[in-house]
């Protein structure tokens, strides 16, 4: 979706040259609604220009800071040479990203009010649609919600971010000691561990992973892979409590500790 606005001084745009003359380059503004900007011939590049073409041609893509916005005169000067490299390489992956996002909503909602109305609400909260949809990836409808877009709208946005974007796991390890004096002993801490499982929370943004890995007796690791530290962190400790438990019902003794008692190779 195209921005019905206009760009705002101080701005970065993401600009496709149309016309290159000497004393400067046309640009169309490709993130906003027929809107077309000046580069002039002294804000291409750093330094004396001597022929303007050696550093700007018709269908090249770049990347420019808005300087003066003069809507009278429909004029939007720019400058190419004002915005560094580590800019450039965000603003153009920014840009990339959003439009995936236009593509992805696209597809879902033919109706153009619809779309219109879900992309901006989505704007007006988040920034851009993909940040919006890459935070609902990982919390789910609630984002959306906060953007005033609820039901089966929010729904929908969640299946869309969820099946679109890949979203990191936090990783957190804890421990637990697991050990038992009686003559059944080994065969007690193989049920104890066996049992324990992922948990599940209602409130949990995606599946929680678990894995118990024996350590050095009596002690083993528990990792928990979660999509918020919050619900990892909660998972290692309720699957040492659990572990625990079992263990002290088999007349045992169970206890979570975070750091490794052992040294670990």
């Amino acid at each position: 979706m195209k921005y019905s606005g206009w760009p705002e001084p101080g701005e970065l745009v993401v600009c496709e040259v149309t016309d290159v003359e000497d004393f400067g380059a046309f640009v169309d503004l490709v993130e906003y609604e027929d809107k077309e900007g000046l580069i002039h011939v002294s804000e291409v590049a750093s330094g004396w220009v001597k022929y303007i073409r050696d550093h700007v041609r018709e269908g090249q893509t770049v990347v420019c800071k808005v300087l003066e916005v003069d809507e009278d005169s429909q004029q939007i000067d720019l400058s190419a040479k004002d915005v560094n490299d580590h800019q450039k390489q965000e603003k153009i992956q920014e840009w990339k990203n959003e439009t995936k996002a236009d593509n992805w909503l696209s597809r879902e909602f033919e109706d153009d009010g619809t779309y219109r109305e879900v992309a901006e609400a989505m704007i007006s909260r988040y920034g851009t649609m993909y940040q919006a949809l890459e935070e609902g990836a990982v919390r789910g409808e609630e984002v959306f919600g906060d953007a005033g877009i609820e039901g089966e709208l929010a729904e929908t946005l969640t299946e869309i971010a969820r099946e679109n974007i890949n979203v990191p796991y936090v990783e957190v390890t804890g421990y637990v000691d697991v050990e038992t004096t009686a003559p059944s002993g080994v065969d007690d801490v193989i049920e104890a561990l066996s049992g324990v499982k992922a948990p599940e929370y209602e409130e949990a943004d995606g599946d929680v992973e678990v894995e118990i890995e024996y350590v050095s007796a009596p002690e083993y690791r528990i990792t928990a892979k979660a999509h918020d530290y919050k619900t990892a962190q909660r998972a290692v400790e309720d699957c040492a409590d659990e572990a625990s438990d079992r263990i002290k019902e088999l007349g045992g003794r169970g206890e979570y500790h975070e750091e490794p008692h052992t040294s670990e190779a």
